[in-house]
């Protein structure tokens, strides 16, 4: 049985994925703030970015895939990866690093393939290229590179955050000229799993296939949920369109792993 180590088990993502994959694969994962369920429970390791090596977990785990999905400064981060990419190369395991749309940043004019030429105008951005491409020097098989696009879903911060300033009659950031894609944490997760049984490698866009304007997405989200005269506040960076999303060109998973940005809005849609 495949041994999987989640890094970042405990954050939204992380959680979602060890639900996914634990029934059916050796899993375990870190978590950072100390909780009961965590601490009693074997399969998790406490560990701090900021001032913990991991290489002991990985000594102890004997991983045969990594899934990276923690934060933390980015100096440290890049001690981490480091780390991780010593230990895949030792051993010959994988590293599944998610990624987002931020390393494309910097271009506007059309959606992102899986590769396009990397350019970020953001330190986020710029952090995320250099991990990638330390990546994309291993041999392909030590690899995948999982970019994400913006992620919605019933349990979503990103939904949280939209209904807290609804209750709170606070206004809700929009941008009308950015155009995206989405996704939701249980289409990331059922993706990824294939990509693990099907042993896929290189670059993968895991987005919805189509578009949409970043504030059509979120008033048809509050419609969905029947927020009651929502207040927006549009963002403008430019009077012309502006892509910032994430398509399948080169490596594309089978329909039924697809998604659409109708799926997105049902499945952001609490009751």
């Amino acid at each position: 049985m495949l041994r999987i180590f989640i890094i970042g088990a405990s954050g939204f993502l992380g959680q979602a994925l060890f639900k996914e994959l634990n029934p059916y694969f050796d899993v375990f994962g870190t978590y950072f703030t100390s909780q009961k369920s965590y601490n009693s429970n074997r399969r998790y390791y406490q560990w701090n970015v900021e001032s913990e090596p991991l290489t002991p977990i990985l000594n102890d785990i004997k991983p045969d895939i990594v899934i990276t999905s923690f934060k933390g400064a980015f100096p440290a981060q890049v001690e981490a990866y480091q780390e991780l990419i010593s230990y895949v190369v030792r051993h010959r395991k994988k590293l599944m690093f998610i990624s987002t749309s931020n390393v494309f940043d910097a271009f506007t004019n059309y959606p992102s393939y899986e590769y396009d030429k990397t350019l970020s105008g953001s330190i986020y951005g710029r952090f995320l290229i250099k991990i990638e491409n330390a990546l994309l020097r291993l041999p392909n098989a030590y690899y995948n590179i999982l970019r994400l696009p913006m992620v919605f879903g019933k349990t979503s911060p990103r939904l949280q955050e939209i209904l807290k300033l609804h209750k709170l009659n606070e206004a809700i950031d929009v941008f009308p000229k950015v155009i995206i894609n989405a996704t939701t944490e249980k289409k990331i997760c059922q993706q990824m799993h294939y990509i693990i049984n099907q042993s896929l490698q290189g670059v993968f866009h895991l987005g919805s296939t189509d578009v949409i304007h970043h504030k059509d997405l979120i008033e048809d989200i509050c419609e969905v949920n029947v927020l009651e005269d929502p207040i927006f506040r549009n963002n403008y960076q430019s009077n012309l369109d502006r892509y910032l999303a994430l398509l399948p060109k080169h490596n594309k998973l089978p329909d039924n792993y697809q998604i659409s940005i109708q799926d997105v809005i049902k499945s952001s849609k609490i009751l």
